[in-house]
């Protein structure tokens, strides 16, 4: 035997039913269903509520209930002709009416008491319950599936409840009896279709105005289970509009899969904190008769769905599934006067129990200090009134204080029985969470080692969900939702190698990099799925569909009010605007990755600003690049430090540019001459003045000096002038190019006594003791800056370990390629931290 039901979705259409009828006429339960439960079309059971909120404010609802009559018309009409049609339409007609009765009753009132409510919502099951028996009834004849003709079943005298309005709560006992002995009676005929979320208080078997009582919004589901455990059923099965549990919400969670099985101890768990594919009591009369659960989705019935069952096997995740609750207050209560206390605990309690107020999650401090626990928040002030109520003596002695209500928060739970047997699993949780700047408020772990629940504030819970759901179930799968500002030459070409990679990190290193918002100087676009990197750099250029001015407080904000699991900021710009923003963005957990200088090179108190708060609250600020584009620089100092190796200088050729020139000054060329061909092969800034000022170099040789712990200012760095004054004080590019012909014979003259010397000149940055200085000077020709080819850069440590054949990092130190290189693989390494 057994029992069916099937939801809102599941009946709302006329394809939706002739899906039930492929279903009801399939191998798996032709001649095998004893009930279907059917719930009331979808969206109806709302119109309901809202024509009798009407009909008590003395609104207008009568267009309301002839959409109803309309609805219900047509359904019946795509199916049913002749005098089954008819007989169907005068039933239609004679429940409206009684609902219309109703409805003029509660206007009478000019107020809607809850049994009132009750009644009304009730008609929505009846009515679909009704017309599906006949619309079943005159399939199956027409068919030949069953010999048994399908019967409307009104469950109310059957099932009992207590008199508790909008949530009665069912009477096993007397219930299982009733429903055995109508079964009984009735012998194994037919095919009963039930309506669901509907019973009756009192023992009368006529319901009545005062009688009829909801089981709660999803009720039908229970009304299912508690046929299937009245009768002794098989199975009862659960047919919704999704493939069965999943493993989180996926509105909230993409990446959340079905569940195939999990115990009724796990389903209760997850029901009884948000997830909404079963309704929470449904489990309570399956699991005392062992009667199984299965969930189905009626619009892909090959699809085997999730079973609830006893001893459901162990998966292959240490844990089941997450779920949340989406709105939930927090009431705290503390003080003195509760340590030692025999019987506070009970006398809380009772107190909230009196108020018929419900708890969702308790817990206390060891100390015995405080006390809290979650509510529903419509439920929250009046926890606090029966507070203040029961214990006013000890607020008025001040051992206890006024108890305080948190609101706007979220519980997310962590099920599954195999935690009990894992170890890690908390910590697990705290740190996906932790590492995406969630603040935990208050934890709950069972004695059963079943759920770890969290309260957290509701701006998070969907980034909790996908930070949790990824740790555990997408394990070999780190990923990154990156916001990029800047796609000029080195943000366009980290776009261009994201996009070219994109397979291979994902495929063969299981990281995923999710470009989530991008922006350049004008225009700005965001998409939490994920914007094509391929194209995104033309669309920002061309301001089309999808982008919008580009604001960088509104970049920002937009950035952190998406709230994504594992973001990353990106800058590819030289923007001092935008580096002067790390701070805010850092305190928001939200890692860097640049090659921006600007930030390490202002202010040391805002370098350490940003380095101190990456180190203490280990949020990754990388910025490797930003001195020798992808040459392991910073990261090799840093390395040394934390080995225990003391750095004693830095000689250094930091300018690709200066490379560049000083490598080729051999004398065939003057430097004019070749300053001018440094720039028509791109070495230099369309203003070579911008290299050959030598800042740029100056400001990595300070953040070099920087990472090696000496406290400098810019204005300390010592920049020996390359170029006269005059260079620099024209008025433009070609007038700068006359002055620096003028200077031609200086370079030449200490260009022919360093080679006569055997030496090269080269612009050397020297890191010594508590100095930094910039100079041009002669190599010797055995000297590592003498073996610079075009535009490298060199760095030469020289340490402790180091000291009598220093440690040389040399390569190219400039260039679009190599510094997206660098950029990428610091970004990469942020989605390798995050296991």
């Amino acid at each position: 035997m057994l029992i069916l039901k099937f939801g809102g979705t599941s009946v709302g259409t006329p394809g939706a039913i002739e899906k039930i009828l492929d279903i009801l006429g399939d191998k798996d339960h032709s001649g095998r269903v004893a009930v279907v439960v059917v719930s009331a079309f979808s969206g109806v059971t709302d119109s309901l509520i809202a024509m009798a909120k009407k009909a008590a404010a003395g609104g207008p609802w009568t267009a309301d209930l002839e959409k109803l009559q309309r609805r219900h018309g047509e359904t019946g009409a795509a199916f049913l002709s002749g005098e089954d049609l008819r007989a169907a339409m005068a039933e239609l007609a004679e429940t409206l009416e009684e609902l219309r009765r109703t409805l003029i009753h509660i206007n009478g009132l000019g107020k809607l008491p809850d049994r009132d409510l009750d009644r009304v919502m009730s008609f929505g099951e009846r009515l679909s319950a009704a017309l599906l028996a006949r619309i079943f009834r005159a399939a199956i004849n027409t068919t030949g599936a069953r010999s048994m003709p399908a019967e409307y079943l009104d469950p109310r005298p059957l099932i009992i409840a207590r008199a508790e309005p909008g949530k009665g709560r069912y009477l096993a006992q007397e219930t299982n009896r009733r429903i055995r002995k109508f079964f009984d009676d009735k012998g194994s005929r037919g095919l009963f279709v039930a309506a669901g979320f509907i019973a009756q208080t009192g023992e009368g078997t006529s319901p009545d105005l005062q009688s009829t009582v909801t089981l709660g919004r999803g009720g039908s589901d229970l009304t299912a289970a508690i046929f299937a455990a009245a009768l002794g059923a098989e199975k009862a099965e659960i047919w919704t509009d999704v493939d069965g549990i999943l493993t989180a919400d996926p509105k909230l969670v993409k990446s959340a899969f079905r569940i195939e099985a999990l115990s009724y101890e796990e389903a209760m768990e997850l029901s009884h904190f948000g997830a909404k594919v079963i309704y929470p009591p449904t489990i309570r009369p399956a699991l005392e008769q062992g009667i199984p659960i299965q969930i189905r989705n009626t619009f892909n019935a090959s699809c085997r769905g999730t079973l609830i069952t006893a001893g459901a096997p162990e998966g292959d995740f240490p844990i089941r599934g997450i779920s949340s609750m989406n709105e939930v207050a927090l009431v705290r209560l503390q003080g003195p006067g509760m340590m030692g206390v025999a019987g506070f605990a009970s006398r809380l309690f009772a107190a909230l129990a009196r108020k018929n107020i419900n708890i969702i999650m308790i817990t206390q401090s060891s100390s015995e200090y405080s006390i809290c626990f979650a509510v529903m928040p419509a439920d929250a002030d009046k926890a606090c009134e029966a507070i203040r109520g029961e214990f006013k003596d000890e607020i008025a002695e001040a051992v206890i204080e006024t108890p305080v209500i948190e609101k706007d928060l979220s519980i997310i739970a962590v099920v599954g029985s195999k935690m009990k047997s894992t170890s890690g699993i908390s910590g697990k949780v705290f740190h996906a969470l932790g590492r995406n700047g969630i603040n935990v408020i208050a934890i709950a772990q069972g004695s059963s080692e079943l759920n770890i629940s969290a309260v957290i504030s509701r701006q998070d819970e969907a980034k909790a969900l996908n930070a949790i759901h990824e740790a555990f179930f997408l394990s070999g799968l780190r990923s990154v939702n990156l916001f990029l500002t800047g796609t000029g030459l080195i943000g366009g070409t980290l776009l261009e190698q994201i996009a070219g990679h994109h397979e291979i990190l994902a495929d063969e290193h299981k990281i995923r990099i999710k470009l989530a918002g991008a922006a350049n100087s004008r225009h700005m676009a965001f998409c939490p799925d994920g914007l094509d990197p391929r194209t995104i750099k033309e669309l920002l250029h061309s301001g089309g569909e999808g982008t919008e001015p580009f604001e960088l407080s509104l970049f920002i904000e937009k950035m952190k009010a998406m709230n994504l699991p594992n973001t990353a900021f990106c800058d590819c710009t030289a923007s001092d605007d935008v580096s002067g923003r790390y701070a805010e963005i850092m305190r928001s957990f939200i890692p860097i990755v640049t090659p921006n200088k600007r930030a390490n090179a202002s202010s040391y108190e805002y370098y350490k600003t940003l380095t101190d708060y990456s180190r203490n609250r280990g949020i990754p600020y990388l910025y490797e690049t930003t001195v020798c584009a992808g040459l392991p620089v910073i990261s090799t100092l840093r390395d040394l430090f934390l080995s225990g190796d003391k750095v004693r200088s830095i000689a250094a050729v930091l300018s690709g540019t200066l490379s560049y020139i000083f490598n080729n000054y051999d004398g065939s060329k003057s430097f004019s001459a070749l300053v001018r061909e440094a720039k028509a092969k791109g070495y230099t800034e369309p203003d070579p003045r911008d290299d050959l000022n030598a800042m740029d170099a100056a400001r990595k040789a300070l953040i070099l000096a920087r990472e090696c712990g000496i406290p400098l200012e810019f204005s300390q760095v010592k920049i020996e002038p390359l170029l006269p004054a005059s260079c620099f004080e024209a008025a433009d590019v070609e007038s700068f190019f006359r002055e620096l012909e003028k200077s031609d014979g200086y370079f030449e003259e200490r260009r022919s006594a360093a080679a006569a010397e055997g030496k090269a000149l080269r612009y050397v940055a020297l890191i010594e003791g508590e100095s930094v200085r910039l100079c041009l000077r002669a190599e010797p020709a055995e000297s590592p800056f003498c073996s610079l080819v075009d535009s490298d850069n060199i760095v030469v440590l020289t340490t402790d370990r180091y000291c009598n054949l220093p440690m040389v990092i040399k390569g190219p130190g400039a260039g679009a390629q190599v510094t997206a290189g660098g950029v990428f693989a610091d970004i990469v390494r942020i989605a390798r931290t995050l296991v």
